[in-house]
């Protein structure tokens, strides 16, 4: 059920995509211990004078594969939080190539009764899930 918004530079080719996707998903499912089938993920990319990321004044070198991840979610434990950023930036740089520094990260909570995945039913409070 968590939804990955990804926003990117453009550039990437759909064999590069996937495989971004894929290990997103890999730590979305380690960290949050969601169902393999539980995937949510939508990718945008932005033209480089569409997308300004900086570093918030931390001197974070950014390069053109920086990638923000958003993720919006039922509450997670800040363990769980932890995780999945340590996680994620550690299997992108690993099967990726994207630097740690290229990765920025957050979260949107979300309660149960923000949910429908489809025919107007609240899932999580009609116990549907």
């Amino acid at each position: 059920m968590p939804l990955i918004r990804v926003d990117l530079y453009e550039g990437r080719s759909d064999e590069e995509l996937t495989k971004l996707l894929d290990t997103m998903h890999a730590v979305m499912v380690e960290a949050f211990e969601v169902p393999v089938r539980d995937r949510y993920q939508i990718v945008t990319e932005h033209r480089p004078s569409r997308m300004i990321m900086e570093d918030t004044g931390l001197n974070i070198p950014r390069t053109k594969s920086f990638v923000m991840i958003q993720v919006t979610t039922r509450p997670r434990t800040r363990e769980m939080k932890e995780k999945f950023y340590r996680r994620m930036a550690e299997e992108l740089e690993k099967v990726c190539g994207v630097k740690a520094s290229d990765v920025m990260m957050n979260f949107v909570t979300c309660t149960d009764d923000d949910w429908s995945f489809g025919y107007g039913r609240a899932q999580f409070l009609t116990k549907e899930l």
